[in-house]
């Protein structure tokens, strides 16, 4: 009774066959579950240099390590496969209901390579597993094609989950993602293209195992702590979302970096979910803004007021939690469907979506971010880098490098919705101009030509999340330095703050109440201290399959190490855990190191650095060093400071001389 169940599912799509694996403990206390046991198990299986969308490639379903114990905030499953969008690591996170039943099938995560010669689906349950034609799905949208196969597994006694692709991953596009829970997604890295070449529609777990764990009453009296903490916040009772522009610029601009109470932002989570940053931050200049160029200035009070938060909470008719969440910051919300006139549920659009539909591209039209949404979550593509590329090409076209017989006569302006809206609908189809943005900026940069790269902000492949470096220097250096780059949900200045890992870890600098911004722009030795330790307690957090939002409400109120020591009978330190995520991390830039991928060129595009500075705006002047912070991050892990390229000595301290 140990929390993991010590197994996994090997699937060979090619052949139809299939077998168990026992995984050792101690590959447990080495990397945990989740994104540790998948790296591992990618590194030591896959074959150097694969083709990402060839049958050698591993598409791997993972649960967190704490996933069905009774811990809350510990319902996120992942994804991991090698890119194709980047061509090195990858990985997707998702909450949902997916975690829980691969572990109730008695895996710890599913592992499928090959390729079927016609569309199939898998299910697993108990003790069978079923390949079947999945011919009346293919073409079918992901929400539509989830509902089918859920209602032809429920039974009396268990209620299946299904993992599944959309439109976007039955045509390979490279920002496609897989979906589950009605469009929850594992947007990024490209996964749900991984998914399509295989030919896999999708994944269907029926299990009914029970999940152990070594102290379930110790569990049980921390989960009732954290719940006591999160009721006892009152702040959502105090402010309407129409006071988030003046709290954001007090809290987050200005000089003077303000250490703020994570259980603060976990109660605005609560009644608001992510969609207190649509206005939150637009004042201190979080939002990017028209491709990363402009600033509040272009998206002003009269564009981003229709954002506010209170007009989505408005057309929410019932909450939505994720498995194990206390929070529940989603919701199902109604929207009516243009094209028919209908009246329609969907999930509620998180912060990214809204900002890369949104700012990014000038648009505030709400009403349209609502439909655009829904359209891509059925299609299965990440709205980040759908948004970004989209902005992409009205920079394009802008500067008269996409014109309308590019785009069959399609006149692309910013904020125009209804453009926006049928680009949106040219990429998911593959049809012309869409054809050419579906995979991503990058991709489409290179194949446009005619000085287009400068316009497609990515990093090394990737657009980055909607959250600006450039008041965030932390978070510009994560962007650049994972290894799955332009991820915001690794670590940044304000989730360190958030977090206190101080508490904790002798190595993580304590964060005074108020202290200069400046501070933060420098390449110094603090500075490369908070990153290394926010990027390895990261990697600890997606191996436990916690939730990022539990992290950042503060480790004292939301006991990961408590949690994670009572679940498998393990007495490891903070620290000791902090040394795992090392280790994760370290495999993770090892594979693409493998796969040929200079870190380098995973920097984040020179424009969302402040290279050249914006010259308006709450961030005007400001520019990240990232090329220094780069360089004392790599250092500080134990990796080659000019290259990236993790040193023998680091390999060997972490037991990875033999991978």
């Amino acid at each position: 009774m140990n929390a993991y169940t010590g197994k996994i599912l090997s699937i060979d799509l090619n052949t139809g066959q299939f077998h168990s694996e026992n995984i050792p403990d101690h590959v447990y206390e080495n990397f945990l579950s989740g994104l540790g046991l998948g790296v591992y198990y990618l590194y030591s299986h896959m074959p150097a240099g694969c083709d990402a969308l060839g049958p050698d490639n591993i598409l791997g379903f993972v649960s967190g390590l704490l996933t069905g114990t009774g811990s809350l905030m510990t319902g996120r499953w992942m994804v991991v496969c090698k890119s194709p969008l980047t061509g090195g690591w990858g990985d997707a996170n998702c909450g949902g209901t997916f975690s829980p039943a691969i572990k109730r099938c008695g895996y710890d995560a599913i592992f499928i390579t090959g390729k079927a010669n016609k569309p199939v689906f898998i299910v697993v349950d108990d003790e069978t597993v079923l390949i079947k034609d999945a011919s009346l799905l293919w073409g079918k949208d992901a929400i539509e094609s989830e509902e089918l196969l859920m209602a032809e597994h429920s039974g009396k006694s268990k209620k299946p989950s299904v993992a599944v692709i959309g439109e976007a991953g039955e045509r390979l596009s490279l920002i496609s993602g897989i979906c589950n829970a009605g469009g929850r997604i594992a947007a990024r890295s490209g996964v749900g293209a991984v998914m399509g070449s295989k030919n896999l529609k999708a994944l269907v777990l029926c299990g009914s195992q029970s999940i152990q764990a070594h102290d379930p009453e110790r569990i049980k009296s921390l989960s009732k702590y954290y719940t006591q903490r999160i009721r006892s916040q009152k702040l959502q009772n105090l402010v309407v979302g129409g006071m988030f522009p003046i709290l954001g610029r007090i809290l987050m601009g200005g000089s003077i970096t303000k250490r703020i109470d994570g259980m603060l932002y976990t109660s605005l989570l609560k009644k608001w979910g992510t969609n207190v940053s649509n206005t939150l931050g637009m004042l201190a200049g979080d939002n990017p803004i028209m491709n990363w160029k402009g600033s509040v200035k272009d998206f002003n009070q009269r564009s981003y007021h229709h954002l506010n938060p209170d007009r989505i909470t408005q057309r929410e008719i019932r909450k939505y939690n994720c498995t194990s969440c206390a929070i529940g910051c989603g919701g199902i919300c109604q929207f009516k469907d243009p094209a028919s006139g209908q009246i329609k549920e969907t999930h509620k659009p998180e912060y990214e979506s809204i900002n890369a539909l949104g700012g990014l591209v000038l648009n505030a039209d709400l009403d349209s971010i609502f439909v655009i949404n829904d359209l891509l979550n059925r299609a299965g593509m990440d709205t980040i880098s759908a948004g970004s590329t989209v902005a992409f090409a009205l920079e394009c076209f802008e500067q008269g490098i996409l014109t309308t017989k590019d785009t069959n006569g399609l006149e692309l302006k910013w904020g125009d919705s209804s453009s926006i809206l049928a680009l949106i609908r040219l990429m998911i189809r593959r049809e012309g101009i869409g054809d050419v943005l579906a995979d991503g900026s990058l991709k489409a940069a290179q194949r446009i030509g005619k000085g287009s790269e400068q316009y497609a902000i990515q990093a090394g492949g990737q657009e980055p999340g909607m959250h600006d470096s450039r008041l965030d220097p932390q978070m510009g250096l994560q962007f650049s330095v994972d290894p799955t780059p332009g991820r915001h949900t690794i670590g940044s200045g304000l989730y360190y703050n958030m977090m206190q890992l101080w508490r904790f870890s002798k190595n993580a600098p304590k964060q005074p109440l108020l202290y200069s911004r400046k501070r933060e722009f420098q390449a110094s030795s603090e500075n490369a201290q908070i990153s290394v330790s926010s990027s390895c307690m990261k990697m600890v957090l997606d191996g436990a399959g916690g939730c990022l939002f539990a992290l950042i409400s503060g480790l004292q109120n939301w006991q990961l190490f408590e949690y994670l020591n009572a679940a498998t009978g393990w007495e490891k330190t903070p620290d000791e855990y902090l040394h795992i995520g090392k280790r994760i991390q370290t495999l993770r830039q090892m594979f693409n190191i493998r796969e040929g991928i200079d870190p380098r060129s995973n920097i984040l595009h020179r424009r969302a650095l402040g290279n050249p500075p914006l010259n308006t705006g709450p961030l005007k002047n400001k520019s990240v060093p990232i090329e220094e912070m780069c360089s004392m991050h790599w250092k500080l892990l134990g990796w080659e400071e000019s290259t990236g390229k993790p040193l023998p000595d680091t390999k060997a301290e972490m037991g990875l001389s033999g991978f």
